[in-house]
């Protein structure tokens, strides 16, 4: 099992600790429901550092990210960061990314999903033209030298601008700027965010006493605020209730971007890409099932895998995130349902334990 460059500081401050993706990370600390409302009202602090991140730099680099992704990345100029997908041959997603254009047309940073390092470097190399007409991209695999830190919540900015003369407070959605932070250079700070709570992430290598220093002037600056290192597990019940996606759960190699309410990052007009016919196809004629947001009438908590069913215990779809909302104080849940009975308050039933639990489809994010 892999260690980040925190391991230690979450063991040293008590997390309960956890295998995630083949690494050693903090689930929580001072549990889920203090840490999801520290970021809603405050800020926290989540080693991602287990992420992984691909530098593809030449002239080739954006035709390369424009045939593997969905989303149009001839949009992003410097300094903008956008979502997007991987899609396999079928129209299913090899992975959700986010694409970071440090020079336009040249150099772009790709973050991808832990679980996934491997499978998705093997995929877009695989379409790196190495021969013919195609223009080779040079490829960096930078996962290990790199450490994250998502500082997340509505106070987030507010502390950490002291750190740094880059103009952290006013970092618009989606972009993200570079330079010196806690006496660190070449650190990147970005705003995409994946709590719905504001915030930015912190980007930096992995070397020399980066780690500690950026560490300690973060938890310095944000004493007197209150933050707090906070764990995997409210991360997720905070990107669930915002019905942000979490690859491996809501999004998989079987589902498409269109079922899975992705069609706003699948540029269908912007040429040709992986699966682009299927996923025209699926456009004109309508997708069969969809991914829906539920909340539960009857008590209990859906779980992922959980079966949905009509009113007459017929299998409709099946969960693929639920948990009690911190923040609403309901259970709610996501989930592919068939296309009839996607429509908001449209009455579904859970199945736990044999029984049949009343839920209603509603907006997306939860409220």
């Amino acid at each position: 099992m892999k260690n980040t460059p925190f391991t230690q500081k979450h063991i040293e401050l008590g997390a309960k600790m956890a295998a995630f993706a083949g690494y050693n990370m903090p689930i929580s600390y001072s549990g889920i429901n203090d840490e999801h409302q520290t970021v809603r009202r405050n800020a926290g602090v989540f080693d991602v550092s287990h992420m992984g991140e691909f530098m593809l730099k030449g002239e080739g680099a954006l035709d390369l990210i424009q045939r593997v992704t969905s989303n149009d990345a001839s949009k992003l100029t410097a300094g903008k960061a956008q979502y997007s997908c991987l899609p396999n041959e079928q129209g299913g997603i090899v992975d959700d990314l986010l694409v970071y254009c440090i020079e336009e047309n040249k150099v772009y940073m790709l973050v991808v999903n832990a679980s996934n390092i491997e499978k998705d470097w093997n995929w877009i190399q695989q379409h790196n033209p190495s021969t013919g007409s195609g223009q080779a991209v040079e490829m960096h695999n930078i996962s290990d030298d790199t450490c994250l830190l998502a500082v997340q919540g509505p106070n987030a900015t507010k502390i950490l601008q002291s750190l740094t003369e880059m103009d952290i407070l006013n970092l618009k959605y989606y972009t993200f700027v570079k330079g010196e932070f806690a006496g660190v250079k070449n650190v990147l700070v970005s705003a995409t965010g994946y709590t719905g709570a504001g915030g930015v992430e912190i980007y930096f290598e992995n070397k020399d006493d980066n780690a500690e220093k950026i560490w300690n002037a973060i938890f310095e600056a944000g004493a007197a605020q209150g933050i707090k290192p906070i764990g995997l597990a409210a991360r997720d019940t905070l990107r669930l209730e915002m019905g942000y996606c979490l690859y491996g759960n809501d999004i998989d190699d079987t589902t498409s971007p269109l079922e899975a309410g992705l069609a706003w990052i699948t540029k269908l007009s912007k040429g040709d890409f992986t699966a682009r016919e299927i996923l025209q196809k699926q456009k004109e004629e309508g997708v069969k099932r969809k991914l829906v947001g539920f909340e539960m009438v009857d008590k209990g908590i859906p779980r992922h895998h959980y079966e949905i069913c009509d009113k007459d215990g017929n299998p409709i779809g099946y969960v693929t995130s639920g948990t009690q909302s911190p923040s609403l104080g309901k259970a709610i849940g996501m989930g592919y349902v068939d296309i009839a009975h996607s429509s908001l308050d449209s009455i579904v039933y859970i199945k736990v334990r044999e029984k049949l639990l009343q839920a209603k489809v509603v907006k997306i994010p939860f409220a």
